[in-house]
């Protein structure tokens, strides 16, 4: 007899509220999805996804919202730059409302406590596309980014380099050790760059699971000294004062990524980036336009593990998501993504 799983709701408010078999299985299940899309056309058919959006973005409106017609389902954008959450009426009476209307919320905001609001009073999953705390689907399209051209996480060393005190380090921090990397994370001293202490606290706890490793290395070289991928991101964030440019650039210089910081990483080193970035600031031009580069697929890989972020948030019954054809078992023989994240979690069967 087949079953049907029941679960609690689920929100995504950093990549470390996945296990890491859900964060496998959602990789694993995305790659198939790129190579073979025709055989995942309903899996998301009449649901609703609402996108919120305090800061502009892009890849995430464009990839989101394609993804849901390429799953047969609809995407809606609505902007809250001008309405701001939690001001003309409570964070409940919001997401009550859109809980009636909706199947997931996604949103991109400012802060973490926009984001803990919004899921606290929502009956419905939240996904964080951005706040000051993770980006936790730009880190899945990265680490899928990153299976694609490594083949495994086994043995993967990666070095971040450049603003540490910022979502996207914070993410890969959590990443990395999800999956068993090692990540050496490098910028300026100094309190306005040092990493949160819940962050080194949080990771050293899944490091312990995982066997990952995070270091914190101060001089740029020693943090690219033999790894597998180098990353930075952006030293002008959309929060930053235009008027500090020239005192953050003299300050991260150091930090650049260019050919010759590239040299002391492995000959077969890919660069990384979430875009957009600024080519002659926090990386040159032949580094990011340069054979090493895969920023674009990595940016490409946006809407494909977003999919399935979306389908293993929202799914309620096992038997409608299978993602292998051949699959027709139920229980512990499932082999389909849904039934085995669920499983990796701990989650109760029920006939």
């Amino acid at each position: 007899m087949s079953k049907t799983i029941e679960r609690e709701l689920r929100h995504v408010t950093k990549i470390s509220d996945l296990s890491p078999k859900e964060v496998l299985h959602i990789l694993e299940t995305a790659n198939d999805f790129k190579k073979n899309p025709e055989k995942y056309s309903d899996y998301l058919k009449q649901k609703t996804l609402l996108m919120l959006f305090a800061k502009p973005s892009l890849r995430t409106r464009v990839s989101f919202e394609t993804v849901m017609t390429k799953l047969n389902g609809h995407a809606i954008m609505y902007s809250i730059k001008d309405s701001p959450l939690g001001k003309k009426e409570t964070y409940g009476d919001t997401a009550r409302c859109l809980s009636r209307y909706v199947d997931v919320i996604m949103a991109r905001v400012f802060s973490r406590d926009e984001i803990q609001k919004l899921s606290v009073n929502s009956s419905i999953p939240v996904i964080n596309a951005l706040d000051d705390f993770g980006h936790p689907c730009q880190i899945l399209a990265d680490l899928q980014t990153i299976l694609e051209k490594k083949g495994s996480f086994e043995g993967l060393k990666m070095a971040y380099v450049g603003d540490c005190k910022n979502n996207v380090t914070y993410g890969l921090m959590r990443g990395c050790a999800l999956v068993g990397m090692e990540i050496r994370v490098s910028g300026p001293s100094g309190e306005e760059f040092a990493i949160e202490q819940e962050v080194l606290d949080e990771c050293k706890e899944i490091c312990k699971k995982t066997g990952g490793v995070v270091k914190v290395v101060a001089d740029p070289v020693e943090a690219v000294k033999g790894v597998d991928v180098i990353y930075n991101d952006s030293w002008m964030s959309y929060h930053i004062p235009k008027e500090e440019r020239e005192e953050r650039l003299k300050k991260f210089m150091p930090w650049q990524v260019n050919s010759k910081l590239m040299s002391h990483a492995k000959e077969d080193c890919i660069f990384m980036n979430c875009l957009p970035a600024t080519r002659g600031d926090e990386v040159t031009a032949e580094v990011i336009d340069g054979s090493q580069s895969v920023v674009f697929d990595e940016a490409e890989n946006r809407m494909w593990a977003q999919a399935f972020l979306i389908l293993v948030v929202s799914a309620s019954d096992c038997s409608k998501y299978k993602t292998q054809s051949n699959c027709n078992s139920s229980g512990d023989q499932c082999k389909c993504v849904w039934y085995q994240c669920m499983k990796s979690n701990k989650v109760d069967e029920v006939s």
